[in-house]
C-alpha cells in the first residue's frame, strides 16, 4: 500500500516524498481514511509508530480542500511538553510544505508577544501545551470559535502530568459540532472516560498489545554498582561506537551530575530536565540532532513524543517505578522500523523493578556479564518504615537541594553582615570632591531646549561687555523664561505642546499668592469720608427722646422732671402723628450712632494698612484666597 492510495492529494505526497516516507506505517494506514472522511478516531498505538503523520495528513488536506482567506484556528492539536509540541510544528511545516496554511506553535516557559503576534497575523493550525493555552485564551488572544478538528495527543501522559483537569476546561471552549482525534499509548479508566464523553461514534485504531516493546530494539541489562554507572555508560559508548545516546535519569539532580561526569570522561554531554529554561531546553536538543553533542541526559520528561532522527542507543541509568515508563524510553530508538540498542543499568536495590519490567514486556531481558566495572555491593537495600525501598538517587538529590539552600543562606546572610559592619568609605579631599561635582554636573547637563513664546516671554537683562568676557559662543546659551500660557517648542523628538492656562495677572482678581505679590499695584489713595459732626439735640428733643425710650401707656400724662419748676404748668403729651412727624424733621436718616462709627474707623484703618486692592477699592474678606505664607511688603511708586 502507499500513500497515494490512501486519498491524499499531490502537494501532500510530495512533501511525504522528500521526508523520505515510502509506505505508511499500520498506524497511518488504519487512521488516515477514516479521519479524511471526517469521521472520529481513536487511536492506540505505542510510540514510534507514526502517530503525527497519521493524523497531521488528513488535518492539512481537509483544512486546504475548505480554504479561508482570513486564516482563523480551525485546527487545535494539544500535547503534554514543551519538546512534543515544537516537534509536530515541525511536522505540520514539513508535510505542508507546499500548502498555503499557517501554523504556529505556542507552549511555556519563553516569552509570549512572538505567539501572539503569530496568532495576530492568523493561524490555520495551532499547536499548544495546556498552560500557555489557557493563559493567551484568557488574554483573549485565542479564538476558537471557528474551530473544525481538535487532537488530543499522549493522552495518557497528559494524565500523568496532572493536565486532565485543564484538559477537560479547554474541551468546554471548543464548539460542539467538530472532529475530535484523540491518541494515546495506554487506555486507564480515567482516559476511556473521556473518550466516551468527548467522541462519537468514533473509529478504533489499535496497532500492537498496548505497552508492548518494539521487536526491533536489542535490549540488555547490565547489573553494576551505582558509583560505576557512569564510567559504564561511558565504556560502552566507546566500545560499541555509539553515534549518539539518551540517558534517562531519576531526579534533575541526577541529570546534571551524570552530564558532568561524562563530560570528564571525554564524551560530550548536555542535561534536559524540569529546571532548564525553555531556551536551554531548546539548545540542548538541538545541539543533540545536529551532531554537536553525543549524550543528551534527561528526565522523563523527554520520554515522551521526542523523534530523533537515526538514535542509536538508549541508557537507562536508573530502572523507572512504572514498568510503562520504560518502554516509552526506549521507544525514543528504533523508530521507523530502523534497529536501536537499548542498555538498562541495574544496582542490587533495583531488582525488584527489573522483575515489574520483565512482567509487563513478557520476556526476560538479556543479561550481559564480563564487564569491566561488575557488582560487587550485594547488600539489602533501604527501606522506611512503610516498608517501602528508598532509592538513594532521591536521597542525593534531596540532600543537594538542602545544601542549595543552606548555602543561599549563608550566603545572603554574609552580605547583610558585610553591609552592616563595612565601614563608610573615606573622605575625599575637597580638590576631588569639587572634580567630582564638575564631572556630574557636565554628564548630567541636559541638551539644549529651545523656547519659542507665543504670548509673553521674560527674559534675564543682559550683562555689559567687558574686554576679558567670554565669546558668545563659548557661554552657554541662557533658557528663556516663558509664562503659563505659553507655546513651547520641544524638538523633532516630541510634538509641540499647547500649554492653554489663564493668565493670572490678566484679570481684576488674581487668585496665585505669588503672582498677586509680584504684581504692579496701581496705588490709589481713596480718602475715607469725612466724620460728620454730632449734631446736638435740643432738651426738647432729648426730653422727647427719653419720652419715647420709656413710653407710657395711653392716656397717662407724663411726670414732670426733676429740674423743672414746680409752680410751672404742665403740658399734655401731644398726639403720636404729631410726635413723629417732628421726630422726623429733627433726625436725619443717615445719623449714625457712635458705635458703628467707631466700627467703621477700625475697617477703614485696617484696608489703610493692607493697602487698596488692584481697581482700587476697598479689600474685603475672599473665601477664595488662601492665607499667604510670605510677608507682603510693598513699595511706593514715588520711593
Amino acid at each position: 500500500m502507499t500513500f497515494a492510495e490512501l486519498g491524499l492529494n499531490a502537494p501532500i505526497l510530495k512533501a511525504l516524498e522528500q521526508q523520505g516516507y515510502k509506505t505508511p506505517s499500520p498506524i497511518q494506514a488504519k487512521a488516515i481514511p477514516p479521519a479524511l472522511a471526517g469521521r472520529d478516531v481513536l487511536g492506540c498505538a505505542q510510540t514510534g509508530t507514526g502517530k503525527t503523520c497519521a493524523f497531521a495528513t488528513p488535518i492539512l488536506q481537509l483544512l486546504n480542500q475548505r480554504k479561508n482567506d482570513a486564516h482563523p484556528i480551525r485546527a487545535l492539536i494539544l500535547t503534554p511538553t514543551r519538546e512534543l509540541a515544537i516537534q509536530i510544528g515541525e511536522s505540520f511545516d514539513a508535510y505542508g510544505k507546499f500548502l498555503p496554511l499557517r501554523t504556529a506553535v505556542i507552549f511555556g516557559g519563553v516569552g509570549q508577544n512572538p505567539q501572539v503576534q503569530a496568532l495576530q497575523r492568523g493561524v490555520d493550525v495551532l499547536v499548544a501545551t495546556p498552560g500557555r493555552l489557557e493563559d493567551l485564551y484568557q488574554q483573549g488572544f485565542v479564538d476558537v470559535s471557528k474551530l473544525e478538528i481538535f487532537v488530543l495527543d499522549e493522552a495518557d501522559r497528559m494524565l500523568d502530568m496532572g493536565f486532565i483537569h485543564d484538559v477537560k476546561k479547554i474541551l468546554k471552549w471548543l464548539p460542539q459540532k467538530k472532529q475530535t482525534l484523540f491518541f494515546s499509548a495506554t487506555m486507564p479508566p480515567e482516559i476511556t472516560q473521556l473518550v466516551n464523553s468527548l467522541l462519537r461514534d468514533p473509529v478504533r485504531v489499535a496497532v500492537d498489545p498496548v505497552s508492548s516493546p518494539v521487536e526491533v530494539i536489542d535490549q540488555s541489562v547490565y547489573f553494576v554498582d551505582r558509583g560505576n554507572k557512569t564510567r559504564l555508560i561511558a565504556h560502552l559508548m566507546q566500545e560499541q561506537r555509539a553515534k549518539n545516546a539518551l540517558v534517562f535519569t531519576r531526579t534533575k539532580h541526577g541529570a546534571n551530575k551524570v552530564a558532568r561526569d561524562l563530560e570528564k570522561a571525554g564524551i560530550t554531554a548536555a542535561a534536559i530536565h524540569g529546571n532548564k529554561s525553555q531556551t536551554a531546553r531548546q539548545q540542548a536538543l538541538a545541539d543533540f540532532k545536529s551532531g554537536k553533542i553525543r549524550a543528551l541526559v534527561a528526565t522523563d520528561i523527554a520520554a515522551r513524543g521526542l523523534d530523533i532522527d537515526r538514535l542509536s542507543h538508549v541508557f537507562n541509568y536508573n530502572l523507572p517505578d512504572v514498568p510503562e515508563t520504560y518502554v516509552h524510553r526506549i521507544g525514543r530508538t528504533g523508530r521507523a522500523g530502523r534497529d536501536g540498542v537499548a542498555i538498562a543499568l541495574c544496582e542490587f536495590s533495583e531488582k525488584p523493578l527489573l522483575k515489574d519490567i520483565e512482567k509487563l514486556i513478557g520476556k526476560p531481558v538479556p543479561v550481559v556479564e564480563g564487564h569491566p566495572f561488575p557488582m560487587t555491593d550485594f547488600s539489602e537495600p533501604v527501606r522506611d518504615k512503610h516498608g517501602k525501598i528508598v532509592n538513594a538517587e532521591d536521597a542525593e538529590a534531596r540532600q543537594a537541594a538542602r545544601e542549595r539552600s543552606r548555602e543561599r543562606r549563608e550566603a545572603a546572610k554574609a552580605a547583610q553582615e558585610k553591609a552592616a559592619v563595612e565601614p563608610s568609605a573615606p573622605q575625599s579631599s575637597e580638590g576631588e570632591v569639587k572634580k567630582k561635582r564638575r564631572r556630574k554636573k557636565k554628564s548630567a547637563q541636559p541638551a539644549q531646549v529651545t523656547l519659542q513664546p507665543t504670548r509673553q516671554t521674560v527674559e534675564t537683562p543682559a550683562k555689559p561687555k567687558s574686554e576679558k568676557a567670554d565669546p558668545p559662543e563659548s557661554r552657554p546659551a541662557r533658557p528663556k523664561l516663558t509664562l503659563p500660557g505659553t507655546r513651547m517648542d520641544t524638538g523633532d523628538q516630541m510634538p509641540v505642546v499647547e500649554f492653554k492656562r489663564p493668565d493670572p495677572l490678566a484679570g481684576d482678581r488674581i487668585m496665585d499668592a505669588t503672582a498677586r505679590l509680584l504684581a504692579p499695584r496701581k496705588v490709589t489713595l481713596t480718602p475715607a469720608p469725612a466724620a460728620k459732626p454730632k449734631r446736638e439735640e435740643p432738651p426738647e428733643q432729648n426730653k422727647n427722646n427719653r419720652r419715647r425710650k420709656g413710653k407710657k401707656p395711653a392716656g397717662q400724662t407724663a411726670q414732670p422732671s426733676a429740674g423743672a419748676s414746680q409752680g410751672s404748668p404742665v403740658k399734655p403729651a401731644p398726639p403720636k402723628a404729631e410726635k413723629q412727624a417732628v421726630h422726623a424733621k429733627q433726625q436725619p436718616k443717615q445719623e449714625k450712632t457712635v458705635k458703628q462709627e467707631k466700627r467703621r474707623d477700625k475697617a477703614r484703618r485696617r484696608d489703610d494698612r493692607r493697602g487698596p486692592d488692584v481697581a482700587g477699592r476697598s479689600r474685603t474678606k475672599d473665601p477664595t484666597q488662601q492665607a499667604s505664607l510670605m510677608k507682603p511688603y510693598y513699595l511706593n511708586q514715588d520711593d
